[in-house]
């Protein structure tokens, strides 16, 4: 019996640990298998792997190795960053600045931190995703301690002028952090050319493992968060607890193996977007979200009017494709990405998303544009 094809196309909610990346882990689950903060040769070798790791992470962003503070994750840097930042901070003021279509990680963050009594602006997108930056200027006050902006949207992979927007915050006094997880490794990210202040990340959307991610913290701006977890003092007392040093090993290589390659694999990437875009937006009803905007080159967000997104990913049941955020895919809610953007009830939830990856061929693509275009003629042919 023939095995179906199967096609991975959500690359914005995880990618595949590269096998280089599991090679250079493995030692230190066996023969390395030292705890980092140990005064001996185990732990020794332990601590030079953490401190390589974050060189390579380092070189990939292009900020200090010790600008970088380990964490399980991007959700726990952004909780680490925005608890923190505010504890330290709130005698200069209680204002922050954010996005509403930021992830939902970060605005549920947000809105502990409104019980906590600070006030939040969530600045408007146009129908595009875009920002008004005359909004955001208008938006800053005496009591604005913080604007929060992610470089780059994980349901429709618009980039936000993120240089345009520092220029603004710091002329104000204010402090900038961005999520940059989805921008990391898929464009060339310097974080010493945006001049951010706090910025989170996350492995496992590198090729790298999960369970690891960092929080990058700008010394030259002289940048200080309260700590909120004790027992140890490990990353300088900001996360403590044993290191996960495999996983950091397994980050610092995937960092470098993007780090050797981005600008050609976006290229690459780019090109079966731009073939598979042209194809679908044959579809009779179906609309690129955000098309013209400045967008990740792997990042397709389409809306497909009259047809159900639950329907069509079930009949889609070969193809590895989403509805929006991994942690809002099992929810039968519209997205707040798209319904930020304008679009309707019905409309959002008629929409579907698709990132490309590593491993995504122009054959994978072909085989995705012909299976789309059958399951929504299927669909609408049962509407009649």
């Amino acid at each position: 019996m023939a095995v179906k094809r199967k096609i991975y196309l959500d690359y914005n909610a995880t990618t595949p640990v590269d096998a280089r990346v599991i090679d250079a882990m493995i030692p230190y689950f066996t023969e390395k298998f030292g705890n980092a903060s140990s005064d001996h040769v185990f732990g020794w070798d332990a601590g030079e792997a953490v401190e390589t790791a974050r060189e390579q992470i380092g070189r990939l962003i292009t900020c200090k190795p010790t600008e970088i503070i380990f964490t399980s994750g991007a959700t726990e840097a952004a909780n680490l960053a925005l608890f923190g930042f505010c504890e330290r901070n709130k005698s200069k003021g209680n204002h922050i600045i954010t996005c509403r279509t930021e992830h939902k990680a970060v605005l549920d963050i947000m809105s502990a931190l409104e019980r906590k009594g600070f006030k939040i602006t969530y600045l408007d997108v146009d129908q595009t995703g875009n920002l008004d930056l005359q909004e955001l200027k208008n938006s800053i006050n005496s009591k604005t301690i913080l604007v929060c902006l992610m470089l780059s949207n994980n349901e429709t992979g618009l980039v936000h002028p993120l240089k345009k927007i520092e220029k603004i915050v710091h002329e104000k006094g204010v402090k900038l952090m961005s999520d940059i997880t989805q921008a990391v490794g898929k464009i060339p990210v310097d974080l010493s050319e945006l001049n951010l202040d706090l910025a989170i990340f996350s492995s496992h959307k590198i090729y790298g493992p999960k369970g690891v991610g960092a929080l990058y913290i700008n010394k030259k701006n002289q940048v200080e968060i309260e700590p909120q977890y004790f027992g140890g003092g490990q990353e300088k007392g900001m996360r403590p607890g044993t290191l996960n040093v495999p996983g950091i090993v397994g980050f610092g290589k995937a960092a470098e193996i993007i780090s050797s390659g981005i600008e050609n694999e976006s290229v690459r990437i780019m090109k079966m977007r731009q073939k598979m875009e042209s194809e679908l937006r044959k579809i009779t009803g179906a609309v690129v979200n955000s098309e013209y905007s400045d967008r990740l080159p792997n990042t397709t967000n389409i809306s497909f009017k009259d047809i159900g997104g639950e329907l069509l990913l079930r009949k889609l049941n070969s193809l590895a494709i989403s509805r929006g955020s991994a942690c809002n895919s099992n929810t039968v809610k519209p997205s707040h990405v798209l319904k930020a953007m304008g679009l309707s009830d019905d409309l959002a939830l008629s929409s579907i998303r698709i990132s490309l990856g590593r491993k995504t061929s122009m054959e994978d693509i072909e085989f995705t544009v012909m299976e789309i275009k059958r399951v929504v003629g299927e669909l609408k042919k049962e509407m009649v």
